[in-house]
């Protein structure tokens, strides 16, 4: 079973490493991610070398079936985020 890290947990083990207020490092944390999602949202592809990609995925408009009824419903199209990790990533978790 895995353990879940929050956004706040994050932000205390990066000022503990840097020695810096666990206040200014979560703000850090949150524009760091804003200018993430901003990136995504303006269509643009994020590249952190040595760790992976972010960007953002399309699925078209669909029709699908109401598993209990069997009945058609439209399903809308809708955008979501993909990453991509480097091969360091992947090397590192697979040793």
């Amino acid at each position: 079973m895995s353990n879940k890290i929050t956004k706040q947990d994050l932000a205390r083990s990066i000022a503990d490493a840097l020695g810096q207020t666990q206040e200014a490092t979560a703000a850090t944390v949150d524009a760091f991610l804003d200018q993430i999602t901003q990136a995504i949202e303006d269509s643009n592809e994020v590249a952190l070398h040595g760790f992976g990609g972010f960007k953002r995925s399309e699925r078209a408009a669909r029709l699908g079936r109401n598993p209990p009824t069997g009945e058609p419903v439209q399903i809308a199209a809708a955008s979501s985020l993909t990453f991509k990790q480097a091969k360091a990533v992947k090397d590192r978790l697979n040793t």
